[in-house]
């Protein structure tokens, strides 16, 4: 049976932030994730944890400065500090809530440049914070994007993903695999899970209705023959609910939209 992590960066966006946890626990969910923890104590985010029996168990490293659109910065050359002291922060609030794994996003290419210039970055700054983590049994994941949402994202595809965990050569360092970014990329979703779920390097799944992003019953994926598919597989570990309410939206809150989540609550 799947396992569900309300994301609250997109769920819930009727309410204050840290007002979210008790929604998510009060609607069935028993872990979250969300993009960024930085604006609120680790303290805060805890007690919030604690108190509606939540794990959590995801979140992001910095990706630099957000609001001048910034995705990122893995990649980029000149910007090694700042992402090392970026995943020192993400290790400390990992360490304080309990959390197993980090995203790192990659960043966006620098318009004239190619891939080939940045690779040896990334690739080091990688290595990098796959040790750094390691140290607190933590696992590091890279997530393929499409460039429809974020256009000039540096890693796009399943495949070139990894490669780079190939490349990288450490154990905790995994694919967050993105049905939604997939199904935009290359499609044949079905069969990229069958593909790259056994090599057991896949470290977390996350899911969206295609092409809008809004609930999972929304749209071109079946997702219940997908669910079916990784209980067949013997996926084990969360699934992300990373979209934007639309139905809960229209009818008075996200709760509202949850009827595709309850058979399997």
């Amino acid at each position: 049976m799947p396992k569900f992590a309300a994301n609250l960066s997109m769920l819930y966006p009727e309410l204050d932030f840290l007002d979210r946890f008790d929604a998510a626990a009060k609607d069935g969910f028993k872990a979250v994730e969300y993009l960024f923890p930085y604006a609120f104590s680790s303290a805060e985010i805890a007690a919030r944890l604690n108190a509606n029996g939540l794990q959590q168990v995801l979140f992001n490293a910095s990706p630099g400065n957000w609001d001048a659109g910034e995705r990122g910065l893995a990649c980029l050359s000149g910007r090694e500090a700042e992402f090392r002291a970026g995943i020192a922060q993400a290790l400390d609030y990992a360490a304080a809530l309990e959390c197993p794994r980090i995203h790192v996003m990659a960043g966006l290419l620098p318009t004239g440049s190619s891939h080939a210039a940045h690779d040896a970055t990334y690739i080091s700054q990688l290595r990098w914070a796959a040790t750094q983590a390691a140290q607190q049994d933590v696992d590091v994941l890279i997530e393929p994007i499409n460039t429809r949402d974020i256009p000039g994202f540096f890693l796009n595809r399943q495949d070139r993903a990894h490669a780079v965990l190939a490349e990288v050569g450490a154990p905790n360092l995994k694919v967050q695999m993105d049905l939604y970014h997939c199904q935009i990329v290359e499609g044949d979703l079905a069969m990229k899970v069958r593909q790259y779920l056994p090599t057991g390097r896949v470290g977390h799944i996350q899911i969206a209705g295609v092409p809008q992003r809004h609930e999972p019953d929304l749209g071109e994926i079946n997702y219940p023959y997908l669910f079916a598919l990784l209980d067949e597989l013997g996926y084990s570990g969360w699934i992300g609910c990373e979209y934007r309410p639309a139905r809960g939206t229209q009818m008075g809150g996200t709760s509202a939209g949850l009827a595709w989540l309850k058979p399997y609550l």
